[in-house]
C-alpha cells in the first residue's frame, strides 16, 4: 500500500468505526427508554441490563454495517472531492477506479465480518432473552410432561427425564411423512436409558414397538425388547433445554430445520427467505460501497449534509427493498433465495453503471 491507500484506509476507517458503535448505542437508547418499564417490573438488576446489551451487540453491529460501510466510503471519497485531493490525484495518473481501491478491499473485510456476527448473533440473543426474563433459564434435574422438537423432523413427547438417573420414562418419538416412500414414523417406549460408557454416549429403549404408517389403512407394526435408533441423538441435557426458535438458529441449523419442515408437507418460503438474507445482508457491504464511492464524486463541492443525505435515502431504499423481498419471496412470487439477493442485484447493477461512468 502506498501513502495515499494508507491514507484513505485511515480516513474510512474512522469514519466507519464512529458508525458501527454509535448506530448501535443509539438503538440501546431508544431501546431502554420504550421498554425501562418492563425492565424494571422484570425486576431486572443493572448489571443484568448491561450484560443483556453486550449480548444484543452482534445482532445490532450486523444490521448497521452496511449503513456503516456506505457512510465511510461516501465520507472519505466526497472529502477528497471537496478538498480538491480527488483532482490533485488524478493529475498525478491515479486514476478514480484505483483510489478507491482500498475502500473495497476494507469493505469485503467488512462481509466477513458481518458474516461472522451473524453466526455469533442467535447465540448472543438468546442469552439475552435469558438475562432480560423474556425466556426460561433451566437449571432443575428433570423435566416432565414436555414435547421436545429435534433435527430430521422428529418430535419427541416425553412423560418424565432425569437427568441423574439418565432415562426417560413413556416416550414417544413421531416423525411426519408424506406417503409410502417418506412415510410417517411412529416409535414407543415404556423407558429409555442413556449409556455413557459407549464411545459416544446414546439411548437404548425398552419395551415398545416401531410403526410405519405408509397411507389410509396400511400400517406395519415391529415390537422390541430393546432398541437404539441413531435418530435419538440428543443427551440428557440438550432435552433439559428450552426449544430454539428459527430466529435463535445458526445459518446450519436452520437448514436443517427447514428441511424437516419440507419434508413434513409445511411451507417453508418464508423462512427459506430468512436463512438467504444471513448471507445476503453482509454481502450488501461491498455492494453498497461499489454504488456509494462514484455516487459521492457526483456533486464534489457539496458539503457533508450532502453526504448525510445520500447515505439516508439509500439506507431507507435498501431497507425498504430488503422487506418487500422477504414479502416477495414468502408469497412464491419469486424463489425465495434468489428474492432474498434482489436487493443486492439491483443495487450492484446501478453501482455498476455508476463506476463505469465515472470520471476516472
Amino acid at each position: 500500500m502506498n501513502t495515499l491507500d494508507r491514507y484513505l484506509s485511515r480516513e474510512w476507517l474512522k469514519v466507519f468505526l464512529l458508525a458501527t458503535l454509535g448506530f448501535p448505542l443509539l438503538v440501546f437508547v431508544i431501546d431502554y427508554a420504550d421498554n425501562s418499564d418492563k425492565y424494571l417490573s422484570r425486576s431486572v438488576t443493572t448489571g443484568h441490563l448491561f450484560l443483556s446489551y453486550i449480548f444484543y451487540l452482534p445482532e445490532t453491529v450486523t444490521l448497521v454495517l452496511p449503513v456503516a460501510v456506505l457512510f465511510a466510503v461516501v465520507f472519505t471519497v466526497g472529502a477528497l472531492g471537496r478538498h480538491s485531493e480527488l483532482t490533485a490525484a488524478k493529475a498525478s495518473g491515479t486514476s478514480f477506479h484505483r483510489l478507491v481501491r482500498p475502500l473495497l478491499v476494507a469493505s469485503f473485510a467488512a462481509v466477513v465480518a458481518d458474516l461472522g456476527l451473524t453466526e455469533l448473533a442467535p447465540v448472543t440473543s438468546s442469552r439475552r432473552a435469558e438475562l432480560l426474563g423474556e425466556k426460561q433459564i433451566r437449571s432443575t434435574a428433570s423435566r416432565y410432561n414436555f414435547v421436545y422438537r429435534a433435527d430430521g423432523g422428529w418430535v419427541y413427547a416425553i412423560r418424565s427425564l432425569e437427568i441423574v438417573t439418565r432415562d426417560m420414562r413413556d416416550l414417544i418419538m413421531e416423525r411426519e411423512g408424506t406417503g409410502p416412500e417418506y412415510p410417517t414414523i411412529v416409535i414407543a417406549a415404556q423407558r429409555a436409558i442413556y449409556d455413557t460408557t459407549r464411545h459416544s454416549g446414546g439411548w437404548t429403549l425398552n419395551s415398545g414397538a416401531v410403526r410405519y404408517l405408509l397411507g389410509p389403512g396400511r400400517e406395519t407394526t415391529f415390537r422390541f425388547d430393546t432398541l437404539r435408533t441413531r435418530d435419538l441423538r440428543e443427551s440428557p441435557a440438550d432435552l433439559l433445554a428450552e426449544p430454539k426458535a428459527p430466529d435463535e438458529m445458526r445459518y446450519a441449523e436452520l437448514g436443517r430445520y427447514i428441511d424437516a419442515l419440507a419434508r413434513s408437507g409445511s411451507d417453508t418460503k418464508k423462512l427459506r427467505v430468512e436463512r438467504a438474507l444471513k448471507l445476503s445482508v453482509p454481502f450488501a457491504c461491498i455492494i453498497i460501497a461499489l454504488f456509494g464511492a462514484p455516487l459521492a464524486i457526483s456533486t464534489p463541492r457539496s458539503g457533508p449534509a450532502w453526504g448525510v443525505a445520500v447515505c439516508l435515502a439509500t439506507t431507507f431504499v435498501d431497507l425498504l427493498m430488503f422487506q418487500l423481498s422477504k414479502a416477495v419471496g414468502a408469497g412464491g412470487v419469486l424463489p425465495p433465495s434468489f428474492a432474498a439477493w434482489v436487493p443486492n442485484f439491483i443495487f450492484g447493477a446501478a453501482g455498476v453503471w455508476l463506476w463505469r461512468n465515472a470520471r476516472t
